[in-house]
């Protein structure tokens, strides 16, 4: 049975062909996907129903399913979503995944997953828990954006609430490392990047890597791109050795010369993302090594995150070690920038995405 989800104007056409009908049925197809997002092929009301009925018989449209919705306090919704079973899932292990939506004045921003778990293992985020279950495919990187939009298009509808804003932001920044699932990462962001496709423009869509050099260098060769964010989180190899094992194989020294090398736009930076763990990496000695770091990068701004809590063996920053380190960095001509993240409550946060499922006010994880 073929997907269509995932699949490029060009693959569809070539099926369409295939099917025996003319090569612009796919550009038909490739439109009630992406722009009308039309899900069964029943919808697709633009193709002869002959061939629709053949179509549907030949090919097959799978969304994830959501398990469960979390809304948050600050209006942000962690999507707990169902996939399809594969074979190369672990046995005993949920095949599930999640999305984010955050809206906020004038946009939408929604974080996707690019792999079911994570076989990084940073020590400080919760997904690194789960270990990989398996890689996304495209189709199922496309339906995290896909559905959310839909969900809340239909539910302003029926609510009479605001229509969806007019700007999406997509940050690849979920469960999984992006560059570790390359190729069905960027099939899935030529589609969504795609004028003719999702029409979402490459300034607001962010690929955030642990640091995986060879991905990097090859994300540099792309044409149209995501924008650039690299998770740091250390000011040194040794800090960075234990926070981030990646690092061992990709130590900061070849990191950066790879950064340093990344083309950028004229108004286009790389972000570095810092997590903040109290005591740990947010001593004014840190904020002064990592200053030194970014000096002659280019373009490049840090994010500054104060780490989201967890069953793990860290502490949230004080206030006053945070507002230290950020400001250590303005003075050193480094633009850096304090996120605080959403969604904290329903563990829907930077570092909180592990599967949980919350129940009477408790957290308890999903690990079937």
């Amino acid at each position: 049975m073929n997907e269509l989800l995932g699949k490029s104007q060009q693959e569809l056409a070539a099926l369409c062909v295939a099917l025996g009908e003319p090569a612009y049925r796919g550009a038909q197809i490739y439109n009630a996907l992406y722009v009308e997002r039309k899900f069964s092929v029943a919808e697709m009301t633009v193709l002869p129903k002959a061939f629709r009925d053949r179509l549907a018989a030949e090919a097959q449209i799978s969304m994830p399913v959501v398990k469960q919705r979390f809304v948050s306090s600050d209006g942000s919704v962690r999507y707990l979503l169902a996939l399809p079973e594969n074979e190369e899932l672990r046995a005993g292990r949920s095949a599930s995944v999640e999305a984010v939506f955050m809206p906020s004045e004038g946009r939408q921003t929604i974080c996707i997953s690019t792999q079911a778990g994570c076989a990084v293992d940073c020590q400080f985020c919760l997904t690194a828990q789960l270990g990989l279950i398996r890689n996304l495919t495209a189709a199922e990187i496309l339906a995290q954006i896909l559905l959310p939009m839909s969900d809340m298009a239909e539910r302003a509808k029926d609510n009479s609430a605001d229509a969806l804003a007019p700007q999406t932001n997509i940050v690849l920044m979920g469960q999984g490392e992006p560059l570790l699932n390359y190729d069905a990462v960027m099939a899935a962001m030529r589609i969504a990047l795609d004028q003719k496709g999702m029409e979402i423009s490459p300034r607001h869509v962010t690929l955030s890597t642990s640091g995986i050099v060879p991905g990097i260098e090859r994300l540099a060769e792309e044409p149209v791109r995501p924008k650039l964010a690299i998770s740091l989180n250390a000011s040194s190899d040794e800090q960075r050795n234990v926070l981030m094992p990646i690092n061992k194989k990709y130590p900061l020294r070849v990191l950066l010369q790879a950064c340093k090398k990344f083309p950028r736009g004229s108004r286009e930076y790389i972000t570095f993302e810092y997590v903040l763990l109290g005591g740990v990496n947010d001593s004014p000695d840190d904020a002064r090594r990592v200053a030194k770091m970014m000096a002659d990068l280019g373009r490049v701004k840090v994010n500054l995150i104060p780490w989201n809590p967890g069953a793990l063996p860290y502490a949230e920053p004080s206030a006053e070690s945070v507002a230290e380190f950020h400001r250590i960095l303005l003075e050193k001509g480094i633009p850096a920038f304090t996120r605080y993240s959403r969604g904290r409550d329903v563990m829907a946060a930077c570092g909180q995405l592990a599967l949980t499922e919350v129940s009477n006010g408790s957290a308890l994880p999903v690990l079937r």
